[in-house]
């Protein structure tokens, strides 16, 4: 069983939203999470979706997961008060539907809709192969290290840096071991999956995407997104390829 583990529960406070979460702001006619979850659905290698949510939004995306016909959503759980906690509550719900030893769930962003049925796939068949799989994009520039002074503290060599995306996925008793190992040790803020489980040492392999692959997360981002939507109709109206 492979299930998509859909985390939606941050505020959005760098959006500078009035008010409504970044993951229910609309483009294109339809909130932002909508779009998200579209690509899962459509793909016939995911069975299942979980969705962690903030609390007080969960009616409402009910709501619209209904209005948008999104089947595969099995649950709806509450998220945290970090991202670390909003992932677990979600796998834990994962777990409640899980089929057997060997599902696979793949972590992602409820504002990263730019996916796409292939890299869907290559996340699924790297787990059946290596165990994991960390969506990651190169790097055009160089990434630097820097210290509590703000001074830069190492370069890394461009040819060996990658930027870690989304999806992130795993087989679902190897993630959910390594987060209740994190909680009994107090760490409950790390960033994302791959930094947690590298913290205890879990071999991980990459899976390219392009850099189109954006968490939207600043009114930037927002634009970014509405311009490639806006360009994805134009291609389909004028026939261009």
């Amino acid at each position: 069983m492979n299930i998509a583990v859909i985390f939606a529960g941050g505020i959005g406070s760098r959006m500078r939203t009035q008010g409504t979460p970044k993951q229910f702001l609309e483009v294109d006619g339809k909130p932002i999470i909508i779009h998200t979850l579209e690509k899962f659905e459509k793909n016939d290698n995911i069975d299942a979706i979980v969705i962690s949510c903030i609390k007080d939004w969960i009616d409402y995306c009910n709501k619209i997961i209904d209005k948008y016909k999104i089947t595969k959503v099995k649950k709806i759980v509450p998220g945290g008060s970090t991202g670390q906690e909003s992932i677990y509550n979600g796998l834990n719900a994962a777990k409640e539907i899980s089929s057997g030893e060997n599902d696979i769930v793949l972590i992602h962003d409820g504002v990263r809709p730019i996916i796409n049925n292939q890299l869907i796939n290559d996340n699924i068949n790297s787990v059946k192969e290596f165990g994991s799989a960390i969506t990651c994009a190169e790097c055009k520039e160089t990434v630097v290290i820097v210290d509590e002074n703000n001074y830069i503290d190492n370069a890394t060599a461009r040819s060996k840096s990658r930027l870690a995306k989304a999806p992130q996925s795993f087989y679902l008793n190897d993630i959910l071991e390594v987060h209740n190992r994190a909680i009994k040790d107090g760490n409950t803020n790390v960033i994302d999956s791959c930094t947690l489980m590298k913290m205890y040492n879990k071999k991980l392999h990459i899976v390219y995407c392009g850099s189109e692959n954006i968490k939207i997360t600043t009114p930037d981002d927002y634009y970014a997104f509405k311009a490639i939507i806006q360009a994805e109709e134009s291609s389909k109206i004028f026939g261009i390829s």
